[in-house]
């Protein structure tokens, strides 16, 4: 089905953040967020970009990503329309820029899906009706912090438990969560890429404390290093940065570099590519589960539906509303007894609250086609 557009509105908006959030690339304390509109004759369709406002987790940025869709990705798209499932081809021309190619074609799905009234689940392929829901925990400035922000997430019904490491904040923060609560606390933790091989004998004393996975410890170029680390540890490596791709993911695979993946839409170029990685790991075996990047319900709403794939059998970091946004862009996430509900409406199933979106816009503009 060709969907016609008629033109693309690029929105900014400034969403602050309930508590700062801390990785090993940085801290943010909101979140400038760029919206895709896609406009038809008779609907539109929304997308979320989840680039962040510096290039720190991967090479793209809000600014950068919202140039490129300006300048060359919106212009890319035919005048007579085009079906979801072409987008990517069409834009395969331009090299990187995955995460402004993702919210573009999400928007392009979005409105697709609403014209013939069918939801992002039942397109994707969602095998259940709500998914459980993990949270990821930053860096904090304590132990004792630590501590009391996890029994915080674990009061709210939080099924699986992620903490951010980096050197010097590691062993010690996840024997003391390890310690304070008990064994059947579902427990993983996220370097994003912070150590080398090197540092192979410090990471398995992780091996200690029953841990779900360690994601990402090394480099996202590096899947043969993964490889090699996999062989030392006992706890199952979990790769996200270094899968870009379903050509990523095949190789990871075959190398023994990763025995779980997490699958990030965005940083895959989108929700089809995200499908393909789910097909491909699970026809092998392999585990995977749908990552976060701080989304508004927009996002939220597209992750909670990719969660809800058969292939999705652990936990992801697609937390309720009130995680990271005092007041959320759509009606919020809520959480119940550890779980989201995946959306039925067409389309994503949710769509901005007019009032609320214009009060937190800080710039809009329009490309027509």
């Amino acid at each position: 089905m060709k969907t016609k557009i008629s033109g693309v509105e690029l929105r900014r908006i400034a969403m602050p953040l309930v508590a700062p959030f801390r990785t090993s690339f940085g801290v943010e304390t909101s979140r400038d967020v760029l919206l895709v509109r896609v406009v038809t004759a008779d609907r539109e369709g929304w997308a979320e970009c989840a680039a962040m406002s510096e290039p720190r987790y991967c090479s793209e940025y809000v600014d950068g990503a919202q140039d490129v869709l300006r300048r060359f990705l919106i212009p890319a798209l035919p005048k007579d329309g085009l079906d979801a499932q072409a987008v990517s081809r069409v834009l395969e021309p331009f090299t990187g820029h995955r995460m402004a190619k993702s919210a573009l074609e999400t928007a392009v799905l979005d409105a697709q899906l609403r014209g013939v009234g069918e939801s992002f689940g039942g397109y994707l392929g969602a095998a259940r009706e709500r998914v459980p829901c993990g949270v990821s925990v930053g860096i904090m400035d304590s132990v004792p912090a630590l501590l009391d922000a996890v029994a915080g997430y674990l009061a709210e019904g939080y099924v699986r438990i992620k903490l951010k490491i980096e050197p010097g904040w590691d062993v010690e923060p996840v024997r003391a969560v390890r310690e304070r609560f008990d064994d059947d606390l579902v427990l993983q933790v996220d370097a994003n890429a912070a150590y080398t091989l090197a540092d192979a004998q410090h990471l398995a004393q992780m091996d200690d404390f029953r841990l779900l996975l360690i994601e990402q410890p090394l480099a996202d170029d590096d899947l043969v290093q993964h490889a090699e680390l996999a062989k030392l540890l006992r706890t199952p490596i979990c790769l996200d940065e270094s899968i870009k791709s379903a050509a990523d993911a095949a190789a990871a695979i075959s190398l023994g570099s990763c025995s779980v993946i997490n699958i990030k839409p965005a940083r895959v170029g989108g929700y089809l590519e995200a499908r393909r990685i789910h097909d491909l790991a699970r026809a092998h075996g392999i585990p995977v589960w749908c990552g976060g990047m701080l989304e508004t319900g927009i996002g939220r709403a597209a992750n909670v539906a990719l969660a809800a794939l058969p292939g999705c059998t652990l936990p992801g970091d697609t937390s309720g509303s009130s995680r990271y946004f005092a007041t959320d862009i759509t009606q919020p996430f809520v959480l119940t007894d550890g779980h989201l509900d995946v959306p039925t409406g067409p389309g994503l199933g949710v769509e901005p609250l007019p009032d609320i979106l214009n009060e937190v816009t800080t710039s809009s503009e329009w490309i027509p086609l």
